[in-house]
C-alpha cells in the first residue's frame, strides 16, 4: 500500500456537485441578491479556485453578513434537496482501498451530513474521519488542522498520507504539513486551473482510471 491514508476532497473530486448543486443553487441566490450579475459557471469554478468560494462571496460580490446568510440557506435547500452522483469508478476505488485496509477521511467545504448522506447512498460505507464546513472557518482547509488532526487521530505521519483534491485550498493545506497532494484533473477543463496544478502538485490525474492505477498499485 503506498499510503496509510486517503485525504479526500468531496466536491469535484468524489462526486459530481459544482454543475448540478453548488452552481446551479448561486445562480438562484444571485437573483435575489445581485439580480444585475450573470455569472457562468466557468466564471463560478474560477473565482472558486482563486480566491476561493469565501473571498468570491466576501471580497468579490461583497456580501454583507446578512446576504451570507441567505445564500447559505437557499445553497443548505438546494443540497438537501439533491444528493450528486459520483465520478465514474470512484465508489469502486474507496472500496476496494478499504480492502486493502486503508483509511479514508474527507476534508471538504460541504457539510459532514451531507457528505455522509452521498456516502451512504452510493457506497453503504461512512468515511474514517471528516472536517466539514461546519467547523470553525480556522479549522476549515486551506488551514492545517485536519491534517494535524488525522495525524493525531490514527498515529499516521506526513509520509503515510496523501491528499486528492481537485482545488487550490486543498494542496494550500497539503503543502503546509509536507504531506504530498494529488490533483484530481477530471471535474474540469480550464487551462489556467489545470496548468497550476499540473506546475504545483506532486501527481496530476485526468481521469478516475489513472489514479485508481496509482493507488492500488494496478498496472
Amino acid at each position: 500500500m503506498k499510503y496509510k491514508c486517503l485525504v479526500l476532497d468531496h466536491d469535484d473530486t468524489a462526486v459530481k456537485s459544482t454543475p448540478d448543486i453548488h452552481y446551479p443553487s448561486f445562480v438562484k441566490a444571485l437573483k435575489s441578491l445581485r439580480p444585475e450579475m450573470e455569472l457562468s459557471l466557468n466564471d463560478f469554478v474560477n473565482y472558486c479556485f482563486a480566491p476561493g468560494f469565501v473571498g468570491l462571496c466576501r471580497d468579490i460580490l461583497k456580501f454583507t453578513d446578512k446576504e451570507q446568510e441567505l445564500q447559505y440557506k437557499i445553497w443548505k435547500d438546494y443540497l438537501n434537496q439533491n444528493a450528486p452522483d459520483f465520478y465514474p469508478g470512484f465508489p469502486e476505488l474507496i472500496k476496494e482501498y478499504k480492502k486493502t485496509g486503508g483509511l479514508i477521511c474527507v476534508v471538504s467545504h460541504s457539510e459532514s451530513r451531507q457528505i455522509i448522506r452521498d456516502y451512504n447512498l452510493h457506497l453503504g460505507l461512512k468515511p474514517d474521519l471528516i472536517f466539514g464546513w461546519e467547523l470553525d472557518e480556522e479549522q476549515r482547509k486551506p488551514n492545517p488542522y485536519p491534517i494535524i488532526e488525522i495525524m493525531k487521530a490514527f498515529n499516521l505521519s506526513n509520509r503515510e498520507m496523501l491528499v486528492l483534491d481537485d482545488s487550490k485550498p486543498g494542496l494550500t493545506m497539503a503543502r503546509s504539513c509536507n504531506v504530498e497532494f494529488a490533483a484530481a484533473g477530471w471535474s474540469h477543463e480550464i487551462p489556467e486551473i489545470e496548468n497550476y496544478m499540473r506546475i504545483n502538485s506532486d501527481y496530476y490525474f485526468s481521469t478516475v482510471d489513472e489514479f485508481k492505477e496509482f493507488i492500488l498499485d494496478k498496472k
